[in-house]
């Protein structure tokens, strides 16, 4: 084999010590005794695992293509070149994202997500379209191939929902959707208006990162009010006839999560507090003490000039990102989940940005 090619992702060598390190430590006495540090270990063991796996992957198809490419110099065989096109393809792509994954800075960017879609003001049209971005999104969980898990879910009164919240499970997923957190403007012939005038509406998208056992945030029991309601759906109607729905509130910040998807009152209680607990370290890097009772992604002012991407439907069809002023005019695909577009560019003016600094 070729040298490895060495630093970030491809540290392959360092990679397979540390490997090795980690893997020892499970053999030691009483690992298996400590549940939170074997969890960690093994994290970590799975994320070195997949960059190795990764990298003997490229290795082996590059290898491939390069043979396959002698060949051809050789002999014209339109199989064999039909390999090598698509395999080239593939690798390129690979490489485009295995550059984006080097551009995420936060610690907690390989972590799962908690995402969460709220309609502005507007009723109606505002809730229809929080509904659309939830669409949207779970399109794009499909691309990316992120299981994700829905943890609170209401509906509106006529159509659209109220409010939506998702764990989104996949490697760099809070990586990714950090960068859709912001007010999401669409603009186009309401539905719902009898006379079809042309409306604005808005919803705010927050994220914030799933919070494992790597990080600690201490929650006393003292301090929390859990309260238990009967969950219900669109119109009144009640989705089952027990209290199981839970919504808890820290105390001394104000903060609330709350989860109604499951028939048991256990399982939401527990995607309650994984909810707070994102939304405490959130308030905790992001606002500081002296604004806690503020997560990241505020929906105080779901309005104008606070948007970070308009999506226009009427007088023409054009989705563009105000951070980074990319426009797409085909905004089917973009409603599709085709926002690889939008997240890339941030993601590189954020890294040249830091650099600049």
């Amino acid at each position: 084999m070729r040298n490895p090619i060495s630093g970030g992702i491809f540290d392959y060598e360092n990679g397979k010590n540390k490997l090795i390190a980690l893997e020892e430590k499970t053999t030691q006495p009483g690992f298996w005794n400590d549940n939170k540090t074997a969890s960690i270990v093994n994290r970590k063991i799975s994320r070195i695992k997949e960059n190795i796996d990764l990298y003997d992957k490229i290795y082996k198809d590059v290898e491939d293509v390069y043979a396959s490419l002698q060949l051809l110099e050789e002999y014209d065989d339109l199989e064999l070149k039909t390999f090598c096109e698509t395999k080239i393809s593939e690798l390129k792509t690979l490489f485009e994202n295995i550059e984006i994954e080097t551009l995420f800075s936060n610690e907690l960017s390989e972590n799962n997500a908690i995402i969460n879609i709220h309609p502005g003001a507007g009723g109606t049209e505002s809730q229809d379209w929080a509904q659309m971005l939830y669409r949207m999104y779970l399109y794009w969980f499909e691309k990316m191939k992120f299981e994700h898990e829905l943890l609170d879910y209401q509906l509106g009164e006529e159509a659209g929902i109220k409010n939506v919240t998702l764990l989104v499970k996949g490697k760099f997923a809070y990586g990714y959707l950090s960068t859709e957190q912001g007010i999401h403007r669409l603009v186009r012939i309401s539905p719902f208006d009898s006379n079809a005038r042309r409306h604005t509406s808005f919803a705010a998208v927050s994220v914030m990162p799933e919070i494992n056992d790597d990080i600690k945030i201490e929650i006393n029991e003292e301090d929390l009010r859990i309260d238990t309601y009967r969950a219900s759906g669109a119109g009144g109607q009640h989705i089952n006839k027990t209290d199981s729905a839970v919504r808890i509130t820290h105390i001394p910040t104000g903060l609330v999560s709350q989860c109604q998807t499951e028939r048991s009152q256990h399982k939401n209680k527990e995607s309650a507090m994984l909810i707070l607990k994102s939304k405490l370290y959130a308030a905790l890097e992001e606002e500081k003490k002296k604004e806690i009772n503020k997560i990241a992604g505020d929906k105080s002012d779901i309005a104008w000039g606070r948007q970070i991407r308009s999506y226009v439907f009427q007088p023409y069809t054009m989705v563009k990102d105000h951070r980074t002023d990319v426009e797409i005019g085909n905004i089917q695909s973009v409603m599709d989940g085709n926002i690889d577009p939008f997240i890339k560019s941030f993601l590189k003016k954020q890294a040249a940005k830091k650099n600049e600094n």
